[in-house]
């Protein structure tokens, strides 16, 4: 841990002498950070002047759980399933595979933080996302696995269910949505939230009870939870499936009902608001059509390609448009604890495309995984930050 300490303070300092090379900007005027791609166009786009490729060597003091989840993600390459979703934005599936192998040679290699940035530089190309306005711009926000307290049956206490997939949902091949089937074998789009929710049709198909509605809502927002049950024994509980609707969040309609002001606007103060407006919970959760199922996971949370997911590894982005585990690179600030006081910091550091998630669904948003338990949820509902999204790919 003192290591750790020492390390982080060392970043800090070189960070504030040699700064960004890219502007990270707070957020001002709203952008439309959810633009779809035009049609045609690609999410990436090569970067061929050298002056506009970050500088890597702060990112390379810290390489922590890094060489783990390059392994991650070799490891879901390796399935032959994994070729089924390339090329995408015109980078193949052996290009992924090949430069996560040559990146491992470089983690293993010893190399300075310089040489690092040196070899990278040599030996990779730099594609940026396009963002939202077409210059890279991209909105950070951050995600987590939550732990609450629950039981696999039902008490007085713990009376709130995560659901598992039901056997009349319908994916195709990929995984995708296709609605739910009839008793007559027709396939129609799947109920929403609050359909679910007041027809009681997943009744018999609980898999794990908790204490509080909007605990069962974060866990369908973060896709996964630990649950820690009557006996002290810490289950995983992962995402299973949806209902195929499109992702709404609720913050905005708590702010524009005056309900929590907009600088105040965090997971936090939405715990908190329902806590003391619990006959509120149903009304602001139904406006998210999309229900999530779950199932039972062993060992640590897995994201979409059933790979573990890794605090500030592991980034969620969308899969349609972005190369499934490939190896990137993030500059943004993102939020760190210090004294009990959460403070944004500037961020420079390498991540692995490995999760996707409700809202993640155009070039200019990214979620970055900030591990387990209540700090991770502080830590997760302070960002929402704009910087850059780099790929890195074997010349």
């Amino acid at each position: 841990m003192k290591n750790r300490i020492l390390l982080s303070i060392l970043l800090l300092t070189i960070s504030l002498i040699i700064g960004c090379r890219v502007p990270v900007e707070d957020i001002g005027v709203e952008k439309d950070y959810s633009k779809p791609l035009a049609p045609g166009k690609i999410a990436l786009r090569k970067i061929t002047n050298p002056a506009e490729i970050p500088d890597f060597s702060v990112a390379c003091l810290d390489l922590t759980n890094l060489r783990k989840g390059v392994n991650n993600s070799l490891n879901y390459l390796s399935k032959p399933s994994s070729k089924d979703f390339f090329p995408i934005a015109n980078i193949s599936h052996a290009k992924v595979v090949t430069s996560l192998m040559a990146f491992g040679r470089l983690l293993d290699s010893g190399l300075s933080p310089t040489e690092m940035n040196k070899a990278i530089k040599q030996q990779f190309d730099v594609y940026m996302s396009v963002g939202c306005d077409d210059l890279g711009t991209v909105l950070f926000t951050g995600y987590y696995t939550p732990i609450f307290e629950g039981s696999f049956t039902r008490t007085e206490r713990f009376r709130f269910p995560l659901y598992k997939a039901p056997d009349d949902l319908v994916k195709n091949s990929q995984g995708e949505i296709l609605g739910r089937r009839s008793p007559g074998g027709s396939v129609t789009p799947y109920p929403a939230r609050s359909e679910i929710e007041s027809s009681g049709m997943l009744k018999g198909n609980e898999l794990i009870w908790l204490s509080d509605p909007f605990e069962v809502y974060i866990a369908h927002v973060q896709g996964s939870a630990k649950v820690k049950l009557p006996d002290g024994k810490l289950v995983t509980i992962g995402y299973a499936a949806n209902n195929g609707r499109d992702y709404k969040g609720i913050s905005d309609a708590l702010v524009n009902d005056g309900k929590i002001p907009a600088d105040q606007i965090s997971l936090a103060a939405m715990i908190d608001f329902f806590k003391r407006n619990p006959s509120q919970i149903d009304t602001y959760i139904n406006r998210n059509p999309r229900f999530v199922f779950f199932r039972q996971d062993q060992g640590e949370p897995m994201g979409s390609l059933n790979e573990p997911v890794i605090e500030k590894r592991s980034i969620a982005t969308d899969k349609s448009i972005f190369p499934r585990g490939a190896l990137t690179f993030l500059s943004t600030k993102l939020p760190t604890m210090e004294n009990g006081v959460v403070v944004k910091r500037v961020y420079s550091g390498f991540g692995l495309d490995q999760d996707t998630g409700g809202a993640i669904r155009a070039p200019g948003r990214c979620d970055v995984y900030m591990g387990q338990g209540d700090t991770a949820g502080k830590l997760a509902g302070q960002i929402r930050q704009e910087g850059r999204l780099y790929y890195l790919f074997l010349k």
